[in-house]
């Protein structure tokens, strides 16, 4: 288990229209000890955001009302120090393109699992 930073519950926000294909990776943040709020919208997540900061947010590329992009950068201008991750379908290279300058803490695959929010929390604890 990954210690907590500060010795306080990290709040994660997910952005996505299907939680349920995120079940294990969210499972596995709860059991890591986070509390993670999923938010089907970019407007809910802006939202939210604005309303109290989390020490992360995963955005889904699959939202409705945003490109996954356009939100990270929209949730920067609510608060500069918001750290987001992406899940995409992108190679690398074409990530690193669009997603330059954001500050995107890495990119994670479609139907991220287990080890994905592993891999997640210890770079969120390599940061903080």
């Amino acid at each position: 288990m990954l210690r907590q930073g500060r010795g306080m519950m990290r709040h994660i926000c997910v952005a996505s229209t299907n939680p349920e294909a995120l079940a294990p990776f969210i499972a596995a943040l709860a059991q890591a000890g986070c509390a993670v709020d999923c938010l089907p919208t970019a407007a809910a997540t802006a939202s939210a955001v604005r309303e109290k900061a989390p020490d992360l947010c995963v955005v889904d590329s699959d939202l409705p009302d945003s490109d996954a992009f356009a939100l990270v950068a929209g949730l920067l201008e609510i608060d500069a120090r918001v750290t987001s991750a992406v899940i995409s379908s992108l190679s690398d290279e074409a990530f690193h393109d669009i997603g330059e300058g954001l500050g995107i803490l890495l990119r994670l695959p479609p139907a991220p699992g287990p080890a994905e929010a592993v891999r997640l929390l210890t770079a969120l604890e390599a940061i903080s």
